[in-house]
């Protein structure tokens, strides 16, 4: 794709609104600049990105690829094995830690900063509100992590503000449910998981019991369990499935606590974990909450049943929901050869009516790398699932530190093995991202051609977000229905829509296959012209991707050609001015 793609103006996405496009980074990985990071190494070894080390100049280069907000993923002080007791922080026991730098969502309290992301740890949260004026400076928004659904076995607050009680301070261990609970309990039992815990002083030492985040209700978790994390109660009971929400349940009211100093900050939304783990009664009691005093917060919900999509949404008040199960699901497949293109289609059927409110993505701390071998396995095949993640509905899309210059997650860090991720649970830098950032200088003269083609890929497609009306928010027409029978489309491999506005008509098409299709022509029904009010004459249209230009004629059953690449995309703008 060329950089020089043509943008539209802000007359043509007029009628629009902002859509988010997040680009999330874990600061501990994102500017730590270490050369040779080595597998299990601590902080003192490997380093940690800083806070203060997200610079004016780093925002840029995160604005210029078409962002609008920053997921500062793992800010908030989560269990690590460095040590700042010098500080007054508590040391974590390191047997109940996953790898060296602790799991972001393994919380110890949830009114602080953590400390490796600190350059002076007393001005930690100095520091997060400095870089949150400095985000906001750049023109982006900020969106950081609430972890609602569980928190570190050796959770202890001491950041709190005066009057906050901690969680499970007024507990009764001797039961295993009580609403007034903050915890759950295995009573009489002692903790003892598939893991070893140590010996003599070092030995990590729970009685009774806590039940463990992934809803685990024994004092007997394994490896593969979120042993590492205590749940939290939130009035449900779990041996019978009864709800105990009146009165209102202690646990309720010190999330919303919680919720309410954050907001306080300045930030710009949350990102919430695991909702439906969470109760949706509580999501709508302290969502309206926040949101009569902060309006603009956005809520965006982490989220992997479909069926509990429109409750949340309705219901519990978020304003975007994680579209995994479906969509990206879906294109992951697609991609492996796994499942044929024309189901997409039942992507946006199955949100339909909802869709502003998904947000897209390839990529995320959780899922393997595009380019990693265990998925696409090479980063240039991209172009047609980011152009439908990007381009297909009006909500949200995501994109995943060095995604934009493929990353391939081909590290074994530690904890985090060969698994095509990017650990979460290790101190460690990446090579695509100390060459990409160059220090802090942002030159990008480190990054190799190909790199450099695929960022400026990333930054036109995300450009359109909110550079072009129909992108932003026009009509949707999907045109497979007409085209399975079509002799120059494949619609195993290949996927074609339109989006239009009163100013333009978008043809999108995109082809999965290997091998270029020149000849692929997709067929326009009488009933798309209805739709979208798409006038029928002759155009002078452009491609957005190559900047080419060609002359169609749009008519009723007319077939228009969509000159496809292997693993490539054309869309054609028509504009009706």
């Amino acid at each position: 794709m060329k950089s020089d793609t043509p943008k539209t103006t802000k007359n043509q996405k007029s009628g629009g609104s902002e859509r988010p496009v997040i680009y999330q980074l874990l600061p501990r990985l994102f500017t730590n600049y270490c050369p040779d990071p080595v597998p299990n190494g601590a902080i003192y070894r490997n380093g940690s990105g800083k806070l203060n080390d997200i610079t004016g100049k780093v925002l840029g280069y995160i604005s210029a690829l078409g962002a609008t907000h920053v997921w500062y993923t793992g800010i908030i002080e989560h269990a690590h094995d460095a040590d700042y007791t010098r500080f007054g922080i508590a040391r974590n026991n390191p047997h109940v830690i996953k790898g060296k730098a602790g799991s972001p969502y393994a919380i110890t309290d949830y009114y602080d900063i953590d400390p490796d992301l600190a350059v002076d740890v007393p001005r930690r949260m100095a520091e997060f509100e400095e870089l949150v004026e400095r985000t906001h400076k750049a023109g982006l928004k900020v969106i950081m992590d609430f972890v609602p659904n569980h928190v570190a076995r050796q959770y202890a607050s001491d950041s709190a503000p005066a009057g906050v009680r901690d969680l499970g301070a007024d507990d009764d261990t001797d039961m295993f449910f009580s609403p007034a609970n903050n915890f759950y309990y295995i009573p009489r039992q002692k903790f003892s998981p598939h893991i070893p815990l140590g010996s003599g002083a070092d030995e990590y030492i729970e009685f009774p019991a806590k039940a463990t985040g992934n809803d685990c209700f024994t004092a007997f978790p394994g490896p593969n369990d979120w042993y590492e994390t205590v749940k939290l109660n939130y009035g449900i009971d779990p041996s019978n499935g009864s709800r105990h929400f009146d009165p209102i349940p202690d646990t309720w009211h010190k999330m919303l606590d919680i919720l309410m100093f954050w907001a306080s900050k300045n930030i710009d939304g949350l990102r919430c974990d695991m909702v439906h783990m969470v109760p949706v009664e509580f999501w709508h009691w302290a969502i309206g909450q926040v949101k009569a005093k902060y309006p603009a917060l956005i809520f965006i919900a982490e989220i992997y049943d479909v069926g509990l999509y429109r409750p949340y949404i309705d219901y519990g008040g978020f304003d975007y929901l994680y579209d995994k199960v479906t969509l990206y699901d879906t294109l992951r497949d697609i991609e492996c050869g796994d499942r044929s293109a024309a189901q997409l289609t039942s992507c946006w059927q199955t949100v339909e009516g909802i869709g502003a409110h998904m947000l897209n993505f390839l990529e995320n701390h959780d899922e393997q790398r595009y380019a990693s071998a265990q998925y696409a396995g090479r980063a240039d095949t991209v172009l047609p699932a980011l152009t439908v993640s990007a381009t297909l509905g009006k909500g949200a899309m995501m994109v995943y530190m060095g995604q934009e210059i493929g990353e391939p997650g081909a590290d074994a860090e530690g904890f985090s093995g060969h698994d095509g991720r990017t650990t979460i649970f290790d101190y460690w830098s990446l090579d695509t991202l100390r060459r990409a950032l160059d220090g802090g200088s942002c030159s990008g003269r480190n990054l190799t051609n190909a790199e450099k083609s695929l960022r400026d890929t990333y930054s036109a497609i995300l450009h359109l977000v909110n550079g072009d009306g129909a992108v932003n928010h026009g009509l949707f027409f999907d045109l497979m229905y007409v085209n399975y029978d079509n002799p120059c489309f494949n619609p195993h491999r290949q996927y074609a829509y339109m989006r239009a506005t009163a100013d333009e008509t978008l043809i999108i098409a995109v082809n999965f296959g290997g091998s270029d299709a020149p000849e692929t022509r997709v067929v326009i029904p009488a009933h798309a012209f209805q739709i979208l009010g798409t006038p029928r004459r002759r155009y002078r249209a452009t491609d957005l991707i190559s900047g080419r230009t060609a002359m169609l004629t749009l008519a009723d059953n007319a077939a228009i050609p969509v000159p496809l690449t292997s693993h490539g995309a054309v869309i054609w703008r028509l504009s009706h001015k």
